[in-house]
């Protein structure tokens, strides 16, 4: 609902936010849009006028205060001027088919996709945008910020007097997860508990898993690899906190109150695995495990010793499904808590190009993951393996570059997007000649990598890599 300064609610906004196009974005999007919506309706406002009399020029002048205007304390980046020009599109080509408008303000342009197609943008769409504001962190920061961020370590190494970890185990489980399999947040959130990887590849380092096809990006099942500590970090989880908050929950009753529940008595095997239910009302249902939303699967129990239990892997406090987007309040606490311990009084939020904590957020775990991969799979080519150059040629011919095992293992049909997005800091970068600048024994299995990355970092920009001392290394963003 679009309520107006003066309290009056617009119908025809009413019909567009039930309309099939808006009730088809992801719940995210519905309310990033809605904001977006908003603030262009203020904005119109001001200037006496309602959203069917939008103009050209009243999206110009709009695009102007929000990005370039020197009296706005609050310019925009390309990136998020795109996102907001998308919501506006999606509403004037609504009103426009509905036939509340007649023209679409937002001017659009042809232009030809790599493919050979002929598609329409929005002329203002931003050249400088980027598609998100990456960060990239080596193994060693990651676990500088695990333990400082979500475990309570002080400057000495150890968790601080008073710390009180809430599901501490839960919140590093996950991290961990995320940073060695390269899952999204809403493909590793939306984990139920019987698809965590349980079956160690040879070796032992990595279990495979199959992330289902519903909650992936492109629609499309994929297996993932998670390393085998973090696997057990998820089974230590299993069988502590996530335990006895079920247990609380259930003696609370908090389970019998639910409005609405799935529980699961069959899941069944084959190709495409179907989840069999029976509701609160009785009624027998089905579904295939490919297709369940993230949605479906918060409804899904399985009946435990002491009564109903999620089959959602990752639980609060009361025990009910933490939602996908509530990870971002974890990242946000533990990288201001980094800053506070890390950072010394004497140059918090006063020198940027002097780094002392790192700073994460959930996608850079799958950004992380890719810089990972591409270093370790060069080392396993060149050290494991013993190849001689033609060798590596050989080998690259018949499975593939590094490059492209990375693009494999992210799930992205497209290379570009890779090696532009995900890689960046490196693609320019000869790999091999820092490898083989390590000082690691050519026939260790897998070699200490933290002076790779090192070097790496400091050769890259956008990199964050602290050493075990606590202090940047030089260059490092």
């Amino acid at each position: 609902m679009f309520l107006a300064p003066d309290f009056r609610v617009d119908p025809l906004l009413g019909l567009y936010g039930q309309s099939p196009k808006f009730r088809g974005y992801e719940p995210e999007s519905k309310r990033n849009y809605a904001t977006d919506i908003a603030l262009l309706l203020t904005h119109l406002w001001t200037r006496g006028k309602s959203w069917v009399e939008t103009e050209p020029r009243d999206l110009e002048d709009y695009e102007n205060w929000r990005r370039f205007a020197p009296a706005n304390p609050s310019t925009i980046s390309g990136a998020k001027w795109d996102r907001e020009l998308a919501a506006f599109l999606g509403l004037f080509k609504w009103a426009v088919r509905q036939g509340w408008i007649s023209t679409n303000p937002v001017t659009m342009r042809q232009v030809v996709t790599p493919r050979g197609d002929v598609v329409e943008v929005a002329d203002a769409r931003a050249n400088n945008a980027r598609s998100a504001n990456v960060h990239w962190l080596t193994p060693r920061t990651w676990r500088l910020w695990v333990d400082v961020g979500l475990r309570g370590h002080g400057l000495e190494g150890v968790p601080e007097r008073g710390w009180v970890g809430r599901l501490e185990d839960r919140n590093v489980a996950f991290v961990r997860l995320l940073v060695s399999s390269g899952l999204r947040r809403l493909e590793g959130a939306s984990l139920l508990t019987f698809e965590v990887p349980k079956v160690p590849l040879t070796g032992g380092r990595y279990c495979h898993g199959k992330v289902a096809a519903q909650v992936t990006r492109s629609k499309r099942s994929r297996t993932f690899y998670a390393s085998s500590g973090a696997v057990g970090d998820i089974e230590s989880y299993v069988e502590s906190s996530r335990a006895w908050a079920i247990s609380k929950a259930q003696a609370a009753g908090r389970y019998e109150r639910l409005p609405e529940m799935r529980l699961v008595t069959e899941v069944g095997g084959g190709l495409k695995p179907k989840v069999r239910w029976c509701d609160l009302d009785g009624v027998v249902g089905e579904r295939e495990l490919n297709k369940l939303t993230w949605q479906e699967r918060l409804l899904l129990f399985t009946e435990g010793p002491g009564g109903p239990e999620p089959l959602w892997l990752w639980l609060n406090e009361q025990g009910l499904p933490f939602l996908p987007h509530s990870w971002e309040g974890i990242f946000r606490a533990a990288n201001k808590r980094c800053e506070r311990v890390l950072t010394p009084p004497e140059h918090q939020r006063m020198d940027p190009h002097k780094v002392y904590a790192p700073y994460a957020t959930v996608h850079s775990t799958r950004h992380s993951f890719a810089l990972f991969m591409l270093v370790v799979l060069n080392a396993v080519m060149d050290r494991r393996y013993g190849l001689t150059p033609e060798e590596r040629r050989d080998f690259r011919l018949l499975y593939g570059d590094p490059w492209f095992m990375v693009q494999g293992l992210l799930g992205h049909t497209n290379r570009e997007t890779t090696v532009k997005h995900y890689l960046s800091p490196v693609r320019n970068l000869q790999l091999e000649s820092m490898l083989r600048a390590s000082e690691e024994p050519v026939d260790a299995p897998l070699p200490d990598l933290d002076g790779v990355f090192a070097r790496v970092a400091r050769d890259a920009e956008g990199i964050q890599d602290i050493d075990a001392r606590l202090t940047p290394e030089a260059g490092a963003a």
